[in-house]
């Protein structure tokens, strides 16, 4: 799924100045995309919009198939937000079946999905323990699997490895990213080595993107 936005400005209500100002971008279709900058330079507004979490004021972000169709964010990506939000008293299992039911996976198609990709974010064997009992890095790693076991063709993600050490950080871009083509991430990170990972970062300063390049060689 092709990402684009054209043009796109917004100012939170009662706001004093532009938070996004003109905002311009292509990603392909299957491509990973980093959104860098420093705190207060857009990253989470400009991904928000992306996701439809906040409305458009101006512009326009799409997201158009291989067909040329368009379709609606809010139907075709999932999410990992900043702040992990897991069904405590369920297991692990049981969360990231969530993401499955919501592609419309049936209990079996589900639970084999939510086994496949704990395993994938270093979490095998963890499957029936409660979300409670989880630290903070191991509650991230179940939302990752989470938004990949919806099989959505698009990824927002906001800071997903900022609870994970180096070596899990690789684990958990491997899985989101590596299978290369089969959907298109974007990634709000301040972590050099995650935007390394990605073919294009898009960096903003003062609302604007001031480059947009590849990042792999």
């Amino acid at each position: 799924m092709r990402l684009t936005a054209r043009d796109v400005s917004f100012t939170y209500p009662r706001g004093d100045h532009q938070v996004l100002s003109g905002v311009t971008f292509d990603i392909p279709d299957g491509a990973s995309a980093a959104i860098i900058g420093p705190s207060g330079s857009g990253k989470t507004t400009l991904l928000s919009l992306m996701g439809h979490l906040l409305p458009l004021q101006s512009g326009t972000i799409q997201a158009v198939d291989a067909d040329g169709t368009d379709h609606t964010l809010a139907d075709t990506a999932s999410w990992v937000l900043q702040t992990v939000s897991l069904l405590p008293d369920r297991t692990a299992a049981d969360n990231v079946m969530v993401g499955a039911y919501s592609d419309g996976a049936n209990r079996a198609d589900a639970r084999a999905r939510a086994r496949d990709y704990l395993a994938q974010v270093g979490l095998a064997g963890r499957e029936d323990e409660p979300a409670r009992i989880l630290s903070g890095g191991e509650a991230q790693r179940v939302a990752i699997a989470r938004a990949m076991a919806s099989h959505r063709p698009i990824i927002l993600a906001d800071e997903p490895t900022g609870q994970l050490d180096t070596t899990t950080s690789a684990t958990v871009l491997e899985a989101m990213i590596g299978a290369h083509g089969q959907r298109t991430v974007v990634i709000v990170t301040h972590d050099p080595a995650v935007a390394q990972r990605c073919d294009l970062v898009l960096e903003l300063r003062d609302g604007r993107i001031v480059d947009h390049a590849g990042a792999r060689v």
